[in-house]
């Protein structure tokens, strides 16, 4: 809204929290007041890195203009931004690639691929079970890991103490 990207509800909540930045409201629904928090638009690109760094991924919607709008105004997705899609090199750590991982179980076998959006580079391969799945994970460090919603892989990981979705800088999404 005007200069500034607001988040409202539990987004502002997480965002207030993650971001160290003002959590007040604007307005009511059914009676309560709604949380709201927002940065400047022109500082939105650091605060992008730090979520990015934190393992968070953002959706950003611009809006019509709200004084031509008769009823609620307009949205629309205008950036995605995971951890694992980065390629603006001010989103981007030094010195470390930025690895889109997805995997995928067939009984003991984990098939993955890897991929690097910044420099093209894309592979395969296969390890068996949760603990070759941990390991290629501490020796990739991928910035995001793509599973699907009925996977258990998350599940078994965090039996075998290799819990990617705990560490800070990686990204877990159900597909």
């Amino acid at each position: 809204m005007g200069d500034f990207y607001e988040l409202f509800c539990d987004d502002a909540r997480k965002a207030a929290r993650l971001l160290d930045i003002a959590l007040t409201t604007r307005g009511t629904s059914a009676g309560q007041p709604i949380p709201m928090a927002g940065v400047p638009a022109h500082a939105v690109e650091g605060y992008l890195a730090r979520l990015v760094k934190l393992g968070e991924p953002v959706v950003i919607c611009e809006q019509g203009d709200a004084g031509i709008a008769k009823g609620p105004v307009e949205r629309e997705i205008a950036r995605i931004v995971t951890p694992g899609t980065v390629t603006e090199e001010a989103l981007l750590e030094e010195r470390r690639e930025s690895l889109l991982m997805a995997v995928h179980q067939n009984r003991e076998t984990i098939g993955i691929a890897v991929l690097d959006l910044g420099s093209g580079r894309f592979g395969l391969s296969e390890v068996a079970g949760a603990e070759g799945l941990a390991a290629e994970i501490g020796r990739l460090r991928p910035a995001e890991i793509l599973v699907s919603e009925d996977s258990t892989l998350l599940r078994d990981l965090s039996a075998v103490g290799g819990s990617a979705a705990a560490r800070p800088g990686i990204s877990t999404q159900s597909l």
